[in-house]
């Protein structure tokens, strides 16, 4: 013959299985068509708060200007996850360019680098 305390331990675990089923299904509606967070792969930033796409588990489309041209352009979900987990780019940053203003700072970089080692070199062959 089972105890009360047996069977009202027996309904509680049901219970906790029941809601962990719950939970686990309403997250499964949440993240479909999402692009998931995978908290493992971000770099890691001494921060004592955590980001709110980490806390949600799942990346959203962000709106922002770039700071060039002024174009209203909008961050990926997709690019966020590439940017955050696979570049390892610091988890607080967001997009600030456009791809076209960025491909032309990138330019422009790579052109001053450039200038700065030929004045290098020719300051060590005058030497």
């Amino acid at each position: 013959m089972k105890r009360n305390r047996d069977r009202s331990a027996q309904l509680a675990a049901g219970r906790a299985t029941l809601q962990a089923r719950k939970i686990a299904a309403h997250e499964a509606a949440l993240l479909c068509g999402r692009v998931k967070v995978n908290a493992s792969l971000l770099k890691p930033d001494n921060s004592y708060s955590t980001p709110d796409y980490v806390l949600r588990g799942y990346y959203l489309d962000r709106p922002f200007t770039c700071k060039d041209c002024g174009a209203a352009q909008v961050w990926r979900d997709t690019q966020q996850k590439w940017w955050y987990e696979t570049a390892r780019g610091g988890v607080w940053t967001m997009a600030t360019r456009c791809r076209s203003c960025r491909r032309r700072e990138q330019a422009r970089v790579a052109e001053a680098r450039r200038v700065s080692l030929e004045g290098r070199e020719k300051k060590k062959n005058i030497k």
